[in-house]
């Protein structure tokens, strides 16, 4: 498996079999994804200090700006309306909320992996 499908499927960087997040989280039921703290196949530490994640938001803002401005560029000739753009681009920034903080955190993982 490569590095790529890892990332994909949320598996873990050292041994491409564990899974990294207990759970997925469910936007509607408030409820956010559960992660791991240590591979359940190798024993891989995921967070390695407290507050490792917080770069994982950077990598979570650009995740952002790529679908947003992707978004747009997909809805501009379509919808004149500056508001109607605007409404739509909030909701799927809010939508893809739990997708981009999985993703980002899992991304982050395999950048620092040892």
């Amino acid at each position: 498996m490569t590095n790529f499908q890892g990332i994909v499927h949320g598996k873990c960087p050292k041994c491409k079999i564990g899974k990294i997040f207990e759970s997925k989280g469910n936007l509607f039921l408030l409820k956010e994804p559960k992660m791991h703290s240590h591979c359940t196949n190798c024993g891989y530490r995921f967070e390695k200090e407290p507050g490792y994640f917080i770069g994982s938001l950077y990598v979570s803002y650009g995740l952002a700006v790529a679908e947003l401005l992707t978004l747009f560029i997909i809805i501009n000739p379509i919808i004149n309306s500056v508001y109607w753009i605007l409404s739509i681009m909030i909701t799927v920034l809010i939508l893809l909320s739990f997708f981009n903080f999985r993703n980002a955190r899992t991304i982050w993982i395999y950048i620092f992996q040892t």
